[in-house]
């Protein structure tokens, strides 16, 4: 591949990344918030007395970061590679969930390889968790050429975590998602949520995502964020089925305001980190890095250098 096209595919990622990041340290936020007073929040838009003046990120991003490495050392997700950086830039403090921590300390501990941990998650299932698609944007953007290829992709990366069809299919929704933003930004057009989510059914396998997408889909277009996320799921669960649609709903009906986006988002409240990464991974390939507050991109804390560097 030449210079350039692999330069200008990794730059897609880093946006995409930046717009995941951002979105999952601003959705954190409202986990410390007195649920009696979230309304205020979202109709005022502004953010209570007390906020923190660093937006810490969460596993969302940890496991955004590591994603990124990968397809920057290999150009495509090596699975060994990944499982590997999931290993070993594990932080416990970043608040993965308790199957996850398991699985990373065997990975870290070399006890077992992935491809015998993450199908015996869940009795035998493998993990139907929302986490393989909160951070498989950025790889949606770097293949977002070639939609074909970011879903194949976007399988692979969740294999090494999540192994049910439901996970797998949300990791791809998300990613062409992603894609899609890109190239719809790149042709000059604004597709609605009902077109954005056309495009993304043909390439995610049969599951239960899938159905839930098409009804995403269907809403109606005058329907409320917060009907949406009781229709839809917006993260009570802490799956793929009852995250990705409602994520997808956002992200399509407020394609091009990335604010709005996230705080629409984040108004549907469940597992707000999660959605608000989701979305802000999607949203930020079509508006750009330059329509995320100013105040946001600095109050949120600085990524690591390690997924551009060789250490």
């Amino acid at each position: 591949m030449p210079a350039s096209q692999e330069y200008a595919r990794f730059w897609r990622a880093l946006i995409s990344l930046e717009g995941l990041s951002i979105g999952d340290a601003f959705g954190q936020l409202f986990f410390s918030f007195s649920p009696r007073k979230y309304h205020r929040y979202f109709t005022d838009r502004s953010l209570p007395a007390g906020v923190p003046g660093i937006w810490r990120y969460t596993d969302d991003t940890q496991m955004a970061l590591s994603v990124v490495e990968t397809l920057r050392r290999s150009g495509v997700i090596n699975q060994d590679q990944l499982a590997e950086s999931f290993a070993v830039r594990y932080d416990p403090g970043r608040g993965y969930g308790p199957n996850m921590q398991t699985l990373l300390r065997e990975l870290r501990a070399g006890q077992r390889s992935w491809r015998a941990l993450a199908p015996a998650q869940f009795g035998g299932q493998g993990s139907y968790g929302n986490g393989a698609a909160m951070r498989v944007a950025p790889l949606g953007a770097y293949f977002a050429d070639d939609l074909q290829r970011v879903a194949e992709q976007a399988r692979l990366s969740a294999e090494v975590t999540h192994s049910h069809t439901d996970a797998i299919a949300g990791a791809i929704a998300v990613a062409v998602g992603a894609a899609l933003a890109w190239q719809a930004r790149e042709a000059g057009e604004r597709p609605t949520r009902a077109e954005l989510i056309d495009r993304i059914l043909p390439l995610v396998p049969a599951s239960g995502v899938r159905d839930r997408l098409r009804r995403a889909r269907d809403i109606s277009s005058t329907t409320s964020t917060t009907s949406a996320a009781a229709m839809l799921g917006s993260g009570y669960q802490v799956s793929a089925l009852d995250t990705v649609p409602y994520a997808l709903w956002c992200a399509g009906q407020f394609l091009d305001d990335y604010e709005e986006a996230l705080w629409q988002t984040a108004s549907g409240l469940g597992d707000i980190d999660t959605t608000c990464a989701m979305v802000g991974g999607i949203v930020v390939l079509y508006t750009g890095v330059e329509n995320i507050p100013e105040d946001w991109i600095t109050r949120r804390e600085p990524l690591p250098g390690w997924p551009l560097s060789d250490e």
